[in-house]
């Protein structure tokens, strides 16, 4: 696996912090599935870098899900991931566009949208 600093890093870095507060509990609360997020440096499928999202525990991994299945699967490059993350770019789009693949529950996924993650000031 490449060892490659992808921009979604630091997301997941802020996620992580964010999901210890209040808010981020009450996500965890209201979402209750886990997500399994596989980022891609230039081309989704190669060299992909893996994050849970477990918003059952409240917690985020890097690394494959190891708990059975996730509820819902997404890969995308990595620019792709941050514009959807920071609301630049619809989920929905970014799915019709072909820059988020996803696999699992459609209404899993459905439930996977921007209001998931912090809002960086400056990423």
């Amino acid at each position: 696996m490449a060892n490659t600093e992808l921009k979604s890093d630091n997301l997941f870095e802020m996620m992580k912090i964010h999901l210890a507060t209040d808010a981020g509990k009450e996500l965890t609360k209201k979402i209750g599935l886990v997500y399994q997020i596989n980022i891609a440096p230039k081309k989704i499928g190669f060299d992909e870098v893996s994050y849970v999202v477990d918003l059952k525990k409240g917690e985020v991994t890097k690394g494959k899900y190891e708990g059975g299945k996730p509820d819902a699967i997404f890969s995308f490059k990595d620019d792709d991931f941050i514009k959807v993350a920071t609301g630049k770019m619809h989920p929905q789009i970014a799915f019709m566009r072909g820059a988020m693949k996803i696999k699992g529950s459609l209404s899993a996924a459905q439930k996977f949208t921007p209001d998931i993650f912090p809002k960086p000031a400056k990423l």
